[in-house]
């Protein structure tokens, strides 16, 4: 089809109706129909054309293995909650924790055994946090920043062995083919990482406002409750509240105790009342998939190489992780039917856990979809000619983490943010001479912002349900320090587009 202005259509499209209706998945739908009309304008041809883009792309080998390892990685999660692998961690943990110091820097630590998946993390380590809130005297509002700051950001640029990567690799994929490019998008993936400045940014402005701000709001607090000097920081609701969450804690100890107890066992989505109490049937399936992860790397691509970095970036990681995955589930089954779980329960949970990555696995086959037929609409050759003479090409990369950190705040989705500005990212950079590491970078930094931002996220909800916060009110506390990191980054990405122009 002779390129015009109709192949920006759907994109045009699915951003507006996204942000209306608050969700992904309406969107591109639209636009695939709105695309697959335009190749085939009649009553029929359209939804005929359509159903074919979606079946041609689902039938990938890649993307078949995308979904695969994003269903089976579910399964595992669910089997891990069901055996009692998050209940006994959580209460492995809190038993360590003495002082509120103490208890925030396992918040950050426990990053360390929890990065596979965002959601993961959250009903893993918010249970513990809550449960000890008022013994401490911790804010839940401070415990909330801490626990999501060290979420998406931290698991966004972690290149194996999480729930992101697949994805991640799979929209960079789908985007070089769209702009013509032939590089390995894994590799692409890892070396555009150093460029999500907003993930580090926010870490670092996270790391200030857990160890510095909330230590002298506590103060702040305590001065208000003894009238000795009136409260000065940055947000007065929060130091309000630590003086109202440290009073039960300091009157009525038999109170806030029992309260302990009962949080840590009804926290939602993490595990319910009769789960047992098993750290192992956590630290052993996500320590076989790390190391075994690394290991097929290595070996897949170790012919050749004589680093095991070079060995690495030779590999076909995504074989690698979704073979690590498939034998790990295999070994973790065994390990759980010796503990005497019943195989019907643990297929139960695998199926269920499967089944809540539905939705994503829905969203993955339009965005394929989409970004087909907007090319065979005549996308690159219609940015070539007329897009990328309106943005300069060290704008590329600024404007889009800034259009993303929009797109992405009104939806609260980062991998929604990352399929629908992946394709046009790395096309305008393409085809204006831009180094696309800095975009694709700067395209994941815009959905990592709205992934923390948002109170659309489904992060956020999950950790407000779970510490029992007013959703907006804590999406209001988190701005600040959101808006400072994507100032840094929106700065970080507009000197480096410079430099390596």
């Amino acid at each position: 089809m002779e390129p015009s202005w109709k192949a920006l259509l759907p994109f045009f499209v699915v951003i507006p109706i996204s942000i209306w209706t608050k969700q992904v998945i309406p969107g591109l739908f639209v636009g695939l129909l709105v695309g697959s009309y335009l190749m085939t304008p009649s009553l029929l041809g359209g939804l005929r054309t359509m159903l074919h883009y979606v079946v041609d792309n689902l039938m990938q080998t890649n993307n078949i293995r995308i979904i695969i390892f994003l269903y089976v990685f579910a399964g595992l999660v669910s089997m891990i909650k069901y055996t009692g692998g998050i209940k006994g961690f959580v209460h492995l943990v809190s038993q360590k924790v003495k002082s509120a110091k103490t208890a925030m820097l396992l918040t950050w630590m426990s990053t360390m055994v929890t990065f596979s998946d965002p959601d993961f993390r959250i009903v893993t380590v918010a249970p513990i946090m809550k449960a000890l809130r008022k013994r401490l005297g911790l804010s839940s509002q401070q415990i909330g920043f801490a626990i999501e700051v060290t979420s998406n950001p931290v698991v966004a640029l972690i290149p194996i062995a999480t729930a992101f990567v697949g994805y991640m690799v799979s929209v960079i994929d789908k985007a070089l083919d769209t702009a013509g490019i032939g590089a390995e998008p894994y590799i692409v993936y890892v070396r555009s990482i150093p460029f999500n400045f907003f993930s580090y940014a926010i870490i670092a402005v996270g790391l200030y406002y857990s160890f510095f701000v909330y230590s002298r709001q506590k103060q702040a607090a305590v001065n208000k409750e003894r009238n000795e000097a009136p409260i000065r920081s940055w947000n007065e609701r929060l130091a309000l509240e630590m003086a109202e969450e440290q009073r039960p804690a300091d009157h009525e100890p038999n109170k806030a105790q029992g309260e302990e107890g009962d949080a840590m066992q009804t926290c939602p989505r993490a595990y319910q009342r009769e789960t047992p109490v098993k750290p192992w049937n956590l630290i052993v399936p996500l320590s076989i998939v790390l190391v075994l992860t690394l290991f097929l790397s290595w070996w897949d691509g170790r012919r050749g190489a004589r680093t095991f970095w070079q060995a690495f970036l030779q590999s076909d990681a995504l074989g690698a992780m979704l073979e690590a995955l498939l034998f790990t589930v295999i070994v973790t089954v065994v390990f759980f039917l010796w503990q005497r779980f019943k195989l019907n329960d643990l297929l139960t949970h695998f199926v269920k856990g499967g089944n809540e990555l539905i939705s994503v696995i829905l969203m993955l086959a339009l965005i394929w979809a989409l970004s087909a037929v907007a090319e065979d609409l005549g996308f690159s050759q219609y940015i070539t000619g007329h897009v990328k003479q309106w943005i300069p090409s060290f704008f590329v990369a600024p404007i889009l983490f800034l259009l993303g950190a929009v797109i992405s705040y009104f939806i609260g989705s980062s991998w929604g943010t990352w399929g629908m500005l992946m394709p046009l990212g790395v096309t305008l950079a393409s085809q204006s001479g831009t180094n696309i590491l800095p975009v694709i970078g700067a395209v994941f930094a815009s959905g990592t912002f709205g992934a923390f931002a948002s109170p659309l996220s489904d992060n956020t909800v999950t950790l407000c349900t779970i510490l029992d916060l007013p959703v907006m009110e804590y999406a209001r506390t988190k701005l600040i320090p959101s808006l400072i990191a994507a100032g840094i980054a929106a700065v970080l990405f507009g000197a480096t587009s410079f430099l390596l122009h």
